[in-house]
């Protein structure tokens, strides 16, 4: 049944678990990553290449689809789904973090926000009514409530008002939701890093009847320690029942820190940001494409990896395609990079259900630590 969520499985000394949730387009088994499909591509990749990989979800963005191609567009083609030749969930962004990250193109007020478009200066206006229809019109598995965050540090009068706010906010597109439509409604708890206005976020919304919650809000200025003391602190706040997603986060540190806590979804542009950026993330750290080391490297990427970049390319020929800028290099690193983060995902769900989380924690840890600093 749409909407259900189970935890099938739970680390004994941690609040790390497994779970199931059922889409209507099919099964996501958490802890997961999200590839991100801002405008209805993951970059680099073509559809059969994200299928391949298997991830179980990605993530597209209501503003930028809303801007190009259009929401008629969309929905005239077959919904988002068949536009882009994915047929498995999609969970998309409301458009709240471009509340944040376009504030100097935006105004906003108490009935929504007004964005002046990157690409043409165009008017474009979103309330938590059109947010929640357009995405049920795209035809996502998972709409997110639109919601306001801060960069931090900030201070707490603003971040009060925000958490009212992306309250108010969320009542309503709780309201605005067609009962029966398929879609599930995720909300968006803030607070920056103020324990006591997230336990406010959190009751506030825990009270509307979300099939899902997020933690918004954080990864955006604060120190890593800071973030992962938060998602602590945090995470038994959102109801146990439902799935708990931290939003735009992170490294593979941060990643393992929040499975700790409890978290269940995830999504970041760290991966297919760095293969575009010739930067590889590997068993061993991370590999700097453009590093004389690699010249004549007749090696894979990393040893340990099972991805087809690994199986048929050495360091060297991709160091070459980087420099000469061929546009193969974009996608077999994009290749690798998602796999390898689809990877760590399962061995963490493998982990917390067999009973060896907390040996598989460590080691992450100990071996990643040190080499997310240099990313």
């Amino acid at each position: 049944m749409a909407g259900h969520f189970a935890v099938v499985a739970e680390d004994g000394g941690t609040r790390a678990r497994a779970g199931e949730l059922t889409t209507r387009h099919g099964i996501v088994h958490t802890p997961a990553f999200m590839p991100v499909g801002t405008a209805a591509s993951v970059k680099g990749l073509a559809p059969w290449e994200l299928g391949a990989l298997g991830p179980e979800m990605v993530l597209c963005n209501t503003y930028h689809l809303l801007l190009r191609p259009g929401v008629e567009t969309l929905e005239r083609l077959g919904g988002l789904h068949a536009f882009m030749g994915w047929d498995g969930p999609i969970l998309s962004d409301s458009g709240g973090f471009q509340v944040f990250s376009l504030a100097a193109r935006r105004q906003l007020d108490e009935d929504g926000v007004t964005f002046r478009s990157h690409l043409d200066g165009s008017e474009l206006r979103l309330t938590p009514e059109s947010c929640i229809e357009t995405q049920r019109r795209l035809g996502v598995d998972v709409a997110m409530a639109l919601d306001v965050c801060l960069a931090l540090p900030a201070p707490r009068a603003e971040l009060e008002a925000v958490v009212g706010l992306t309250s108010r906010w969320a009542a309503r597109c709780r309201a605005a939701l067609v009962p029966g439509a398929g879609t599930l409604l995720f909300g968006i708890v803030q607070g920056g890093l103020d324990l006591a206005l997230r336990r406010r976020s959190a009751e506030e919304l825990g009270a509307m009847g979300f099939d899902g919650h997020a933690l918004g809000g954080l990864s955006v200025g604060e120190p890593p320690p800071e973030m992962w003391q938060a998602v602590d602190a945090c995470a038994p706040l959102l109801p146990a029942d439902r799935p708990r997603y931290l939003m735009g986060v992170g490294t593979v540190v941060d990643i393992v820190h929040a499975v700790t806590a409890g978290i269940d979804l995830f999504d970041c542009v760290i991966p297919t940001r760095n293969a575009r950026n010739g930067l590889l993330h590997t068993s061993r750290g991370p590999v700097v494409l453009k590093h004389a080391r690699w010249r004549q490297a007749d090696e894979p990427p990393d040893r340990e990896c099972t991805c087809p970049t690994c199986r048929t390319c050495s360091l060297a020929y991709l160091r070459h395609l980087f420099l000469a800028r061929e546009a193969a290099v974009v996608v077999l690193a994009t290749v690798h990079n998602l796999h390898f983060y689809l990877s760590l995902m399962r061995c963490l769900r493998s982990a917390i259900m067999t009973g060896r989380f907390a040996a598989t924690r460590g080691a992450l840890l100990a071996r990643f630590g040190a080499a997310d600093e240099e990313t």
